[in-house]
């Protein structure tokens, strides 16, 4: 059975989530789909990216994976398909791929390409995922594609004493992520001890494994399943306790002996 992951800034209020599954269902009833997350704030490519990013690569090789976030509503727009480490990957030409993946062969990426009047985002989804549910070669689906959208992320400013990091992120129970990877923290840090400040509050000190490892109500710091720096509170909701939002800046400072 051919799965199918959504992400998608659609929201559960409207009918926008099921008209896309109702789409894909409709050319193939046998497709098990997979709701990641429809809550992606408005337009957020970066914030979707991460998402994908972090889910991706948990579910079986040859799984389909859609992201419908910013997606363009205009006579020209683009929706494309391409493999990439053994899954594939549909959604708008507007540079989310780029965030979420640095190594995309862009010669092997397609424009899905529907010969239908008046033709949907829904109709091209549903339409690139049947005719890959059915074996088809990715190459069958459209027409290689001109021009690969590229976005820069924002990247963790860096110096030889400080990580100064920004929130990328924050989950429905208020941890706030930053754009801090494991291996990056690591590698600035060099084995030094480090603060972590946040507006006027007391700098975290440790990177804990657990949310409890601080007693209930207090401020902690560790690498969340994504492998990202998360802030949170212990039994608590760190964005509203402790006014954090996102694209705040965070600094990070390595303490010298």
């Amino acid at each position: 059975m051919q799965l199918v992951t959504l992400i998608s800034d659609f929201g559960t209020k409207d009918y926008y989530a099921a008209l896309l599954k109702g789409s894909i269902l409709s050319l193939d009833s046998n497709i098990q789909i997979i709701d990641i997350t429809h809550e992606i704030d408005t337009h957020d490519i970066r914030q979707a990216a991460y998402v994908l990013n972090a889910t991706a690569k948990k579910f079986p090789k040859g799984s389909i994976h859609v992201v419908a976030v910013n997606n363009y509503y205009e006579p020209n727009f683009e929706f494309i398909i391409f493999e990439y480490k053994d899954h594939f990957y549909v959604g708008p030409n507007n540079g989310v791929f780029s965030l979420a993946f640095d190594s995309v062969n862009e010669d092997e990426i397609y424009k899905i390409v529907l010969d239908e009047d008046d033709c949907q985002l829904f109709d091209l989804v549903a339409h690139a995922i049947s005719l890959i549910s059915q074996d088809m070669a990715i190459t069958e689906v459209g027409v290689p594609l001109n021009r690969y959208v590229k976005k820069l992320e924002v990247q963790p400013v860096i110096t030889n004493n400080e990580i100064r990091a920004t929130i990328i992120h924050i989950d429905r129970f208020d941890n706030v992520i930053l754009n801090v990877h494991r291996e990056f923290f690591e590698h600035a840090r060099m084995g030094r001890d480090f603060e972590l400040f946040f507006k006027f509050y007391n700098p975290i000190k440790e990177i804990s494994k657990i949310y409890s490892d601080v007693p209930e109500g207090e401020a902690v710091c560790l690498f969340n399943t994504a492998n990202y720096l998360e802030i949170a509170i212990n039994m608590g909701a760190a964005a509203s306790q402790l006014d954090l939002m996102k694209d705040e800046t965070i600094q990070i400072k390595f303490l010298d002996e």
